[in-house]
C-alpha cells in the first residue's frame, strides 16, 4: 500500500488513519487466535471420548457391588505398575448392564463386571466384545466359549440374619414365613439384582418353577419390598431395621471381616434339613465400543494374574478362578468361603438356560407376588 501523502492532510487525520489500520490488524489477529482455539478445543473434544491408543491413562469399570474394597487395593497396584488410573462405577447387577445398554451411542464403560445371568444377557445383547485377553489360566467351565466374558472371582448365594435372630444357622425356608418376620425381611428383586435372581433360581432348583412361585407368594407377606441392590440390605440387617435379607458369601463375610458387621451368614434349609446354595461368580467382559480398549485389556490381564488372584481369598473372601490357585488352601487365620460352605450343597445352574427363561420367569414372579 503506497504511503498516504501528508502534506495536504492535517496531522490529527493521519493519526486516525494509523489507529484504524492497527484496529483492523488487531481484529484479524484476534479472529485467527479464536479460530485456532476453537480447533484445539474441537480436537480435545474428539479425543475426550477415549480411544484405543496405548496412551490411554484411564479405564472405567462398571461393576456389581461387593468387590469395592478389593478393587481399591488392586487398582492402586495397577496404577503403580502401568500409570493407568481406574474409575469404578458401582451398581446392582442388572443396573450395570442396563446402563451400558443405554450408553451404546456414546460408550463410557471399558470393563463390565456383573453376576450371572446378567453377563450372559450383556453378551447376547451385543454389549460385549472379544477382549483379546489370554484366558488359558481359567477353566473352560468358567468362561464364555465365544470369549466375551470370563469369571473373575468365585462366590455363592447366602442369607444374613441380625444377631437378635436365635440359632439363625438352623433357619429353614419355612421359618422365614413366620409372622415374626413380617416387615423385617427383604430380598433383592429377581430380574434386577444378581443375588435376587439367584434366590428365584435356587428355589426353582429345590421346589420346581411352580413350587418356587408358590413359596415366594407366601413370603411376600413378610417382604418389605423391592430392592435393586443386595448390598444396600447389609446395613439394614446390621442395625436391626431388618432381621433377615439375602446376600452373598463374598460381600457379607468381607463386611464381617473388615467392617465388623454383626450379622450372621446362613443358608436356609429345606424340610429335610438339607442346605443348598447357588454358585454366583463375579464375571467380567470388555464393553463393546470401550473408549480405552488397550488399557482395558491390560487391566483385565492384571486382574487375572496370579498376583491379583492370590489376594482374593485373604482380602476379599472370594475364590480365585485361576486353575493354579482355585483349590489353594486359605492362609492361616483368614476367613474362607469354604468354611461357610461346609455341609452345603452347591448348585451350578445353566445360566444360558436361566437367561432364556428369565423374562417369562420374572413375569410369573411379579404376577405371583403382586409386585
Amino acid at each position: 500500500m503506497p504511503p498516504v501523502p501528508t502534506t495536504h492532510i492535517p496531522h490529527h487525520t493521519k493519526v486516525v488513519v494509523i489507529v484504524r489500520i492497527s484496529t483492523q490488524r488487531l481484529v484479524r489477529t484476534a479472529l485467527i487466535l479464536a479460530s485456532a482455539t476453537a480447533v484445539a478445543v474441537s480436537a480435545a473434544a474428539c479425543g475426550g471420548t477415549g480411544s484405543s491408543s496405548g496412551g490411554d491413562k484411564t479405564v472405567t469399570v462398571y461393576s456389581a457391588d461387593g468387590l469395592g474394597d478389593w478393587y481399591k487395593a488392586q487398582f492402586a497396584k495397577f496404577k503403580d505398575r502401568t500409570g493407568i488410573s481406574v474409575n469404578e462405577v458401582e451398581a446392582g447387577s442388572g443396573e450395570v448392564v442396563n446402563r451400558v445398554d443405554k450408553e451404546q451411542s456414546n460408550p463410557q464403560a471399558d470393563v463390565v463386571v456383573t453376576l450371572p445371568p446378567f453377563i450372559q444377557k450383556a453378551a447376547k445383547s451385543g454389549l460385549l466384545q472379544d477382549s483379546g485377553v489370554d484366558t488359558g489360566v481359567v477353566a473352560d467351565s468358567d468362561k464364555d466359549p465365544g470369549d466375551k466374558y470370563v469369571n473373575l472371582a468365585g462366590n455363592y448365594l447366602c442369607f444374613i440374619a441380625n444377631p437378635r435372630v436365635a440359632n439363625s444357622d438352623k433357619l429353614s425356608w419355612d421359618d422365614l414365613l413366620k409372622p415374626e418376620y413380617k416387615g423385617k425381611l427383604q430380598y433383592s428383586t429377581p430380574g434386577q439384582a444378581g443375588d435376587g435372581t439367584a434366590v428365584l433360581v435356587l428355589l426353582q432348583q429345590l421346589y420346581g418353577k411352580q413350587g418356587a412361585l408358590d413359596y415366594l407368594a407366601k413370603l411376600q407377606a413378610n417382604n418389605v419390598g423391592p430392592s435393586s441392590s443386595t448390598g444396600k440390605l447389609q446395613p439394614k440387617v446390621d442395625n436391626g431395621e431388618l432381621l433377615v435379607a439375602n446376600g452373598d458369601v463374598q460381600m457379607n463375610v468381607q463386611q464381617i471381616k473388615d467392617k465388623s458387621a454383626k450379622f450372621n451368614v446362613f443358608f436356609p434349609a429345606t424340610a429335610d434339613g438339607k442346605r443348598s446354595t447357588v454358585a454366583l461368580p463375579y464375571v467380567m467382559g470388555m464393553a463393546k465400543g470401550a473408549p480405552h480398549k488397550d488399557a482395558a485389556k491390560k487391566l483385565m490381564e492384571y486382574l487375572l494374574s496370579a498376583d491379583a488372584q492370590q489376594t482374593l481369598g485373604p482380602d476379599a473372601v472370594a475364590v480365585a478362578v485361576r486353575k493354579d490357585l482355585k483349590d489353594a488352601p486359605a492362609p492361616a487365620g483368614t476367613l474362607s468361603p469354604a468354611a461357610y460352605l461346609k455341609d452345603v450343597t452347591v448348585i451350578n445352574p445353566d445360566w444360558t438356560k436361566v437367561l432364556t427363561d428369565l423374562d417369562g420367569d420374572v413375569a410369573a414372579y411379579q404376577k405371583a407376588t403382586g409386585s
